[in-house]
C-alpha cells in the first residue's frame, strides 16, 4: 500500500496542461471550418449539417481513416511538430477524393506520453491547414496522454474524414476503358509511405537528420518533413469537368503501380513508362542502401503522388485545369490489353491490397 495519496497527476496524466492545450489550438480549427459546421471547439462530438445532401438524387457518403507512419519519429527527433498534421490530412481526404467523393469533415486523434501544449498546438495546426488546403471542416478531434505507453517525449496522430458523392459520378474500374490515358501528378515528396525503410537507410549511412545534403539544398530532416501534397481542391475540379475522367489512384503504400492497379478493371494492363526523373531524395536512398529498384518503387511513390486514368480526348483539357493549380501533370501510359505484357521482360502487378483489378508493368528507365 502507497504512503501518499496516488493522484492522476501523480500517475502522469496533466488534465490543466491537456486544457492548455485546447486554448492554443483554438484559432488554428477556427479557420478550419466550413458554414455546414455546428457548435465549437469542446463537444462531445463534432456536427454537420447534412441538409445539403436533400438535394442530391443519391448521396453517396465515403470515409477514410489513416495516419503517418513513422514519418512523426523524424519530427519528434527534430522537435518540430507543425507539419505532420498537414501529412495526415493529405493522407485521408485524398484517398475520399480517389472516388470523386468531395471530403466534408474530419476528425482526428494524438495520443502522446505527456501533453505538452505548445507541442500539441503545432499538430494541430498542420492538421487546421492541411484541412484549409482541402476544403475540409476540422470538426473535433482528442487528445489522449499515455504515460508508461509512451515516451514522454512521443506521439501519434490518426484521423478520420467522411465525404460525399452522386451515386453516378463515382469514378473506380468500372468507368476505365482500353485505350484511356494515364497521368502523373508530381508529389511534394516522400509524403508519408516508406519512412521505414528511409529512416534505416540513414541510420546504416549514419546521417543525422540536421545533415545539410547540397543534392536536397537543405538538411535531410527539411526534406524528409516536407509535408504531403493535398490534392483534394484541384482533381475534384478534374471530376466536375468534362475531360472523361475515369479513375484516380492516390499513390501511397504500394508505390504507383499496385495503387494503380486497384482502380483497373480486371482483365486489364496499364502500361507505365518512367519518362520522369524522381526527386533527388528517391536516388539518394536507393544509393545510401543500395536499395533494388523494385523494393525502391513498391516501398515510395518516386515523385508521382497521384495517377489519373482519363479518355484520350481529355487529356489537353485535364492538364489545363491541374496547371491552373500549379500541378504539371504528365502522360505516363495507356489502359491496353494484356497480351502486351508477353513482350517486355518486366514484372506485372496485380492482385494488390486484395483487390482483384487490372495489372500494370513499368516499363523503361528513369532518365537521369
Amino acid at each position: 500500500m502507497s504512503d501518499q495519496p496516488i493522484t492522476y497527476a501523480s500517475a502522469g496524466v496533466d488534465v490543466h496542461a491537456g486544457d492548455r492545450a485546447v486554448e492554443l489550438m483554438k484559432d488554428s480549427v477556427r479557420r478550419a471550418q466550413r458554414p455546414e459546421v455546428l457548435g465549437g471547439l469542446g463537444g462531445f462530438a463534432g456536427m454537420f449539417d447534412a441538409s445539403a445532401l436533400q438535394g442530391m438524387r443519391r448521396p453517396v457518403l465515403a470515409t477514410s481513416t489513416d495516419g503517418v507512419g513513422t514519418k512523426v519519429a523524424i519530427a519528434q527527433a527534430m522537435d518540430k511538430h507543425d507539419t505532420i498534421g498537414q501529412d495526415l490530412v493529405g493522407m485521408v481526404v485524398d484517398d475520399i477524393v480517389v472516388s470523386g467523393a468531395e471530403p466534408l469533415f474530419m476528425t482526428d486523434y494524438i495520443a502522446c506520453g505527456r501533453v505538452v501544449p505548445e507541442r500539441i498546438a503545432a499538430i494541430v495546426s498542420g492538421i487546421a491547414r492541411g484541412c484549409e488546403l482541402a476544403g475540409v471542416a476540422l470538426v473535433g478531434g482528442e487528445t489522449a496522454e499515455h504515460p508508461g505507453l509512451l515516451g514522454e517525449d512521443e506521439y501519434d496522430v490518426a484521423g478520420a474524414a467522411t465525404g460525399v458523392v452522386e451515386h453516378d459520378l463515382i469514378l473506380g474500374p468500372h468507368r476505365v476503358e482500353r485505350g484511356d490515358v494515364v497521368m502523373a501528378l508530381p508529389s511534394s515528396g516522400l509524403h508519408s509511405n516508406g519512412y521505414s525503410l528511409v529512416r534505416r537507410v540513414m541510420a546504416a549511412a549514419g546521417w543525422d537528420w540536421d545533415r545539410h545534403v547540397d543534392e536536397l539544398g537543405r538538411t535531410l530532416g527539411e526534406e524528409c518533413l516536407e509535408p504531403t501534397r493535398i490534392y483534394s481542391r484541384p482533381l475534384l475540379e478534374l471530376a466536375r469537368a468534362d475531360v472523361g475522367l475515369h479513375a484516380l489512384s492516390h499513390v501511397t503504400g504500394g508505390g504507383l503501380a499496385a495503387n494503380l492497379a486497384r482502380v483497373l478493371p480486371a482483365g486489364s494492363l496499364a502500361t507505365v513508362e518512367r519518362v520522369w526523373t524522381p526527386p533527388a531524395i528517391f536516388s539518394l536512398v536507393q544509393e545510401l542502401g543500395r536499395v533494388p529498384r523494385a523494393d525502391l518503387e513498391q516501398t515510395l511513390n518516386m515523385g508521382v503522388g497521384f495517377v489519373a486514368v482519363v479518355a484520350p480526348d481529355g487529356v489537353a483539357r485535364a492538364q489545363e485545369i491541374l496547371a491552373g493549380h500549379g500541378l504539371e501533370a504528365w502522360v505516363v501510359g495507356a489502359v491496353g490489353d494484356p497480351a502486351t505484357a508477353e513482350q517486355h521482360d518486366e514484372p506485372v502487378v496485380q492482385g494488390a491490397k486484395g483487390v482483384d483489378g487490372g495489372a500494370v508493368q513499368m516499363l523503361g528507365d528513369y532518365p537521369a
